[in-house]
């Protein structure tokens, strides 16, 4: 993706024949997503923004987040090899602390 999709849901006053409820319908500004990848959005005959194709902006998003995903996973390695470091200089140093000083007087 070249860059963020703003993946806020919107809310749309559209409401399908079959719907009597009323449901509230949401999806994304096409718009906002030709501006992220050209390719995720359909074009009418005129080449004006129709709408998202949300088969490919749903497999773009899952992409996107499994590589934040695999970030997450890393700093939290990192974190962990961080913490016993510094659990190993506070042992270290609390060892250091304990331990009497003997010293000879002559």
């Amino acid at each position: 993706m070249s860059k963020n999709i703003d993946a806020t849901p919107h809310r749309f006053p559209f409401q399908y024949k079959s719907d009597s409820e009323g449901t509230p319908q949401f999806g994304l500004i096409a718009e906002e997503v030709a501006k992220a990848n050209p390719d995720l959005v359909v074009r009418d005959e005129k080449g004006e923004i129709y709408t998202a194709r949300y088969e490919a902006v749903k497999a773009m998003l899952l992409n996107e987040f499994l590589k934040e995903h695999r970030k997450v996973e890393e700093l939290e390695k990192q974190i962990r090899a961080l913490t016993a470091t510094v659990q190993k200089v506070n042992d270290r140093q609390h060892l250091s602390k304990a331990a009497p000083q003997v010293t000879a007087n002559n």
